[in-house]
């Protein structure tokens, strides 16, 4: 019999993962029995473990995944060919409420190295930032950070720019999420210090920003209306100096990991994603759940079809509701554009290996482990309670991973199978699920969860990426995305423009 691997995650799944790429005949054998492969089946997509006849539920995670759509042998592949979602509109939710992973006050608390600013909030890196109000000025901003990072390299631990696609011609409630992300974004705690830079007429003009930004410290915050200055960026390199006078004079102090916020991401999901790298995250979130910490999910429609396991893990009736008002809201998103609620996963997604959103989303909580769910999260809204939070957010990468810096998260784990080299404003820690990619993209990556199928465990995979996270937070490490300079906000848009 061929020694080929096949993943059975759960006991009561009627498929199973192919490890390696399976050819018609060949024997194979999962959970004590065995199966004759009946066609060819790409690497880590599913086989079938029994026989089922068309409309059978197709179970993996121990959950259903979808349905299928024709009669299926014992060892034939299961995929979109012959299986589809069995999501359908929008539902109704019942608070059953399970136990979940809480704060443990008896614990000896781990420590990091970190910055205590004057608002009591920790940041893991001491930057001056540059934050333009409007794309209009998106250049501008690169040419003063990259002018004043030549002078003032030796002051601080970076200065870095950071346009984006946003600030004008924007009406509503696009016009405030725009304002309400920049402001939280300009208050990050990774910034030592801030230079906002304004056109002058946009919508987002600093008339009208500074009354969302609200109090600042004007040590730390300064500002440059371009329209105004004869050469704005001489007088951008002016201010960051200025700002330099209070940001070095900050330094590293021992704090209770209990300050950690850490945001979880995964982008270019394959089949091993949920097995492999999105566990250790959760072993990662309710870790930070037991130190006091947080951890924050996003990427909503990437809870559709698993959403019940996160509501009944909610610690109150209260925050049960605003879960669900959170999910239902982003359904309802779909429907204003006449658009599929479960219009996923993409091609990438199929390619490795998941066939309905169902599965996806099954394997995307994994990333919050067992924590209890303590409170949702709007765009632009800071992180305040302990726990597992919920943030609002489609699951495009680029708009997560900036929606994650608007929540406080001073550093990110970010989970892929397919590879994705991105990363924003903050450490963006990189996980890949399988150790063929970690081998081959190497600069990209930061931890190979890839060998928890090699005889390593989860517990200990689990402390050696902690150990990780706590090194890159005391400044010991830098992430990937650090050391290659993959560093971008985008704003979440829904709206007209003008």
């Amino acid at each position: 019999m061929n020694k080929h691997q096949l993943i059975q995650i759960h006991e009561f799944d009627n498929v199973a993962i192919a490890i390696d790429g399976l050819t018609a005949g060949m024997e194979v054998a999962v959970g004590g029995s065995s199966c004759q492969v009946q066609n060819d089946i790409p690497v880590n997509h599913k086989i079938a473990l029994q026989d089922m006849e068309p409309e059978t539920e197709v179970i993996k995670y121990g959950n259903v995944i979808g349905h299928t759509t024709k009669a299926v042998k014992k060892g034939e592949w299961v995929h979109s060919h012959n299986m589809q979602t069995s999501l359908d509109g929008m539902l109704e939710y019942t608070y059953e409420p399970t136990s979940g992973i809480t704060e443990d006050k008896e614990r000896v608390k781990d420590t990091f190295l970190g910055y205590i600013r004057n608002n009591g909030e920790v940041g893991i890196r001491n930057e001056i930032w540059v934050i333009p109000t409007v794309s209009c000025v998106n250049h501008t901003v690169r040419m003063i950070a990259e002018r004043a990072g030549k002078k003032f390299s030796e002051s601080c631990d970076g200065i870095f720019a950071y346009p984006h696609n946003s600030g004008c011609s924007q009406l509503g409630e696009d016009h405030k999420t725009t304002q309400k992300i920049l402001a939280s974004i300009i208050k990050h705690p990774n910034a030592g210090g801030v230079l906002v830079v304004s056109l002058g007429c946009e919508n987002n003009n600093l008339n009208e920003f500074r009354s969302v930004l609200g109090d600042i410290d004007e040590n730390r915050v300064k500002f440059l209306v371009a329209q105004e200055e004869t050469d704005e960026i001489e007088r951008g390199v002016e201010l960051i100096a200025e700002l330099l006078l209070t940001a070095r004079k900050d330094k590293r102090t021992e704090v209770p990991a209990s300050k950690l916020k850490i945001g979880f991401k995964c982008g270019g999901s394959d089949a091993l994603s949920g097995v492999t790298a999105n566990p250790l995250c959760g072993q990662i979130a309710d870790r930070v759940a037991k130190e006091g910490g947080t951890a924050i999910l996003t990427e909503v429609p990437e809870m559709f079809g698993a959403e019940t396991i996160l509501m009944n893990r909610a610690d109150t009736k209260e925050t049960f509701e605003k879960v669900v008002d959170l999910i239902n809201s982003f359904k309802q998103y779909y429907i204003n554009y006449e658009q599929p609620i479960y219009e996923n996963p993409a091609p990438g997604n199929k390619a490795g290996g998941i066939t309905t959103l169902e599965e996806k989303s099954l394997g995307c909580i994994q990333k919050g482990g067992h924590a209890q769910v303590t409170d949702t999260l709007k765009y632009g809204q800071k992180a305040g309670k302990q726990g597992l939070n919920l943030m609002n957010g489609p699951g495009n990468d680029n708009v997560s991973i900036t929606n994650l810096v608007a929540s406080g998260a001073q550093l990110l784990l970010f989970t892929t199978g397919r590879g994705n080299p991105l990363g924003t404003s903050v450490p963006s820690i990189k996980l890949a699920s399988n150790s063929s990619l970690f081998d081959k993209k190497r600069h990209w990556f930061d931890f190979n969860a890839g060998t928890l199928l090699e005889g390593r465990s989860i517990e200990e995979l689990s402390d050696e990426l902690w150990k990780l996270i706590l090194d890159i937070a005391s400044g010991r490490k830098k992430a990937r995305n650090e050391e290659n300079g993959y560093k971008e906000i985008m704003i979440f848009k829904d709206g007209v423009l003008l």
